[in-house]
């Protein structure tokens, strides 16, 4: 068994997964896609009692969810598995990727992120995510710090163009046999856990997005803009409520149905109880 750099290899013990990749090679030609509406009631409560102090970088929605899936990735680990070199991985690190845009504008650029969530602290994944959201948005909007994949690819598009085809052949094949560079791995969020997309911040609705061929990325996330939605009893009667719709687009290879159906309760679960994100990343959640 041959692991990568970023990831151990998966026994294949199951044959449709590991004649899945020959027969349909391509990471966008194995997408699911899963549309939910996430109950705000609790987190919204939730919030009002963590800024209730007045932080000077106050708690968000976006948080909340990052911190689910943090805690998600965690204790349903198929979610952090890869597909490369037609070889089945499990992910060692646990890593949120995001864009910051600068300001809200539309000469505005935009900044890539990739948050590392730190498995072994006893820190909690609410705060985890606070603290190193705070540090990437505070540098891009008041430093006006870059980062790494925008200056790479500033570097390349100054190149020939068949240089620069070859360029890219060459780190795809490093990237097919587990030798993609280091340095551009960490800063790639193609090579993240999770790619985020919060809509929401700019008032837009979640939907479907693409996954990407190249790269690592199995799961990539969209979160819309906070509505008034019937919730309905079982009395058939229903109430008004704030809900938060997401869109999942996730390799079906990298795990079956019934796994994904048993993630989504626990994203249920953590949204209903999100007090549970104030606890260690390795605690279990009775779901």
């Amino acid at each position: 068994m041959k692991n990568r750099r970023d990831g151990i290899r998966v026994p294949e013990t199951d044959p449709m997964h590991a004649v899945m990749p020959y027969m349909l090679p391509n990471r966008a030609d194995n997408e699911a896609f899963i549309s939910e509406e996430i109950d705000l009631s609790a987190i919204t409560k939730y919030l009002e009692e963590k800024n209730a102090s007045n932080p000077e970088y106050k708690y968000t929605f976006f948080h909340v969810i990052c911190a689910a899936i943090a805690k998600i990735f965690y204790h349903r680990p198929h979610m952090n598995r890869f597909y490369a070199g037609y070889r089945l991985y499990d992910r060692k690190e646990i890593t949120l990727a995001f864009v910051v845009k600068r300001q809200f504008d539309d000469k505005s650029d935009e900044v890539l992120s990739i948050v590392k969530i730190d498995k072994e602290s006893d820190e909690s994944p609410i705060e985890q995510i606070h603290s190193k959201v705070q540090k990437i948005v505070f540098g891009v909007r008041k430093e006006n710090k870059t980062d790494g994949a925008t200056d790479t690819m500033a570097i390349l598009t100054k190149l020939p163009r068949p240089i620069l085809k070859l360029v890219v052949k060459i780190l795809n094949a490093l990237d097919y046999r587990g030798h993609y560079p280091k340095s551009l791995e960490k800063v790639d969020p193609y090579f993240a856990s999770v790619f985020l997309s919060n809509l929401g911040s700019i008032k837009m609705n979640a939907g479907y997005h693409h996954l990407a061929n190249r790269g690592t990325n199995s799961v990539f996330v969209v979160i819309g803009e906070k509505k008034n939605t019937p919730i309905f009893k079982e009395d058939g009667t229903f109430e008004m409520r704030e809900t938060l719709p997401l869109g999942l687009t996730i390799d079906e290879r990298i795990a079956d149905g019934y796994y994904f159906s048993k993630t989504i309760r626990l994203l249920k679960k953590l949204a209903e109880n999100p007090e549970l994100l104030d606890r260690p990343l390795s605690e279990e959640v009775e779901f």
